[in-house]
């Protein structure tokens, strides 16, 4: 498929570019990661789920506590709140002082653009969800399934129309259906659009987390 070609080839230069260009972003990040607390600079997350349902390692600095999803395990209101909330906790005391500019300015997904070169992702699809995420909302929101069929059978994005429709502001069932759209009437204009509206979006830093 030409579209599917031509996004690969786009994705490849803007992934090269991206790297080169944020690099003194990505060394600052890293060194205040460092700075900030004692860990890994990378977070260890679960793996999230890919095209065609293909498991794959998500690159991220990390931006809690080290062992924070075990520390979520471990307390059960905590646990209450992330599966009640589409699995996401306001003001989250896991997460680090440096975490919290990282996040809400999107530069803790910056790492990402190695999983683009790997061919995980694209700059521009739906979420990439977790396994555990994908199986507990669609249990909860059954309506849901079918989107979810439409969104595997595309790359997950590091942008996409839900980050810049509010992001985390969005639940799940609202989200599957707007990433389940994006991948219907997916084109290399439209994905230019959304990268456009992906700067205004990560300058303000509404929805994040």
């Amino acid at each position: 498929m030409l579209y599917d070609l031509l996004k690969r080839f786009l994705d490849l230069i803007a992934a090269i570019l991206g790297l080169v260009f944020a690099s003194p972003i990505l060394i600052l990040a890293a060194l205040a990661i460092k700075l900030d607390t004692q860990g890994p600079i990378l977070a260890d997350t679960p793996m999230r789920v890919g095209k065609n349902g293909q498991l794959f390692k998500m690159f991220k600095f990390r931006s809690m506590v080290v062992g924070a999803h075990q520390l979520l395990q471990q307390d059960p209101k905590l646990l209450k709140q992330y599966t009640k909330n589409s699995y996401k906790i306001q003001n989250d005391p896991r997460v680090t002082i440096i975490g919290r500019f990282i996040r809400k300015y999107s530069i803790d997904e910056l790492p990402q653009l190695i999983n683009i070169l790997k061919g995980d992702m694209s700059i521009v699809g739906p979420r990439a969800y977790y396994p555990f995420e994908l199986e507990a909302q669609q249990k909860k929101y059954p309506n849901s399934r079918e989107f979810v069929k439409i969104i595997l059978s595309a790359k997950p994005g590091l942008t996409g129309i839900w980050q810049v429709s509010g992001r985390s502001d969005i639940n799940f069932d609202k989200r599957v259906e707007m990433d389940a759209h994006y991948v219907q009437r997916r084109s290399i204009f439209y994905d230019i659009f959304l990268i456009i509206k992906t700067i205004p979006a990560v300058l303000s830093g509404k929805g994040a987390i």
